[in-house]
């Protein structure tokens, strides 16, 4: 594999599927992405670094990271694949690197919408609707975890996991209207 100054090489210990990654590969997105076909898909990555190109000097061999690749490079769906430098964080420990593939542009997503567009702090309240999904589930707990109090919307079945993540109120919207829940309203029998 050809590695760049400022790249490096990653073992591929998992990576993510996104729709995306369909639009890209089927040719449907070339103005925005534009790539060669064929073109090796998925920019969500996770794994460990083999080789450091010239100019790295924050990362080294054996670290354990994660990545958003850029969406026109060759993708994740591989062994190994060359990675920007910049593009890399520190795997989590607390889970396992394969299912931390999940992380990159989920919680990029998450992260990006609450605290560089909302410009969100501690003390203030949010509302995270769709926060059964993989963006909103990182959205309760990066609010929480700055502070914030939270409600949350999702169905039944995500409920539990929610109040893990640090959720303050959740709303079942299969069984209380979003607006009679914000006025703490019952939903009418």
């Amino acid at each position: 594999m050809a590695l760049g100054p400022g790249q490096v090489v990653l073992r591929v210990a998992g990576t993510a599927f996104n729709p995306v990654d369909v639009a890209i590969r089927a040719g449907f997105l070339q103005q925005e992405f534009p790539v060669a076909l064929p073109h090796i898909p998925n920019y969500d990555v996770a794994g460990v670094i083999t080789e450091v190109g010239e100019g790295v000097s924050n990362w080294s061999a054996g670290d354990a990271v994660v990545a958003f690749l850029p969406m026109t490079a060759p993708g994740a769906a591989a062994e190994y694949v060359a990675a920007p430098a910049g593009a890399l964080a520190a795997a989590p420990a607390a889970v396992e690197l394969a299912d931390a593939a999940a992380l990159p542009s989920a919680g990029l997503t998450a992260w990006q919408a609450l605290f560089e567009h909302a410009n969100l702090k501690a003390g203030q309240s949010i509302l995270i609707n769709g926060a059964g999904g993989a963006v909103g589930g990182y959205a309760v707990q990066l609010a929480s975890r700055a502070g914030a109090l939270v409600t949350a919307t999702a169905n039944a079945r995500s409920i539990g996991r929610l109040r893990s993540y640090g959720a303050d109120r959740i709303v079942d919207y299969t069984a209380t209207p979003l607006p009679q829940a914000a006025a703490g309203r019952r939903p009418a029998r």
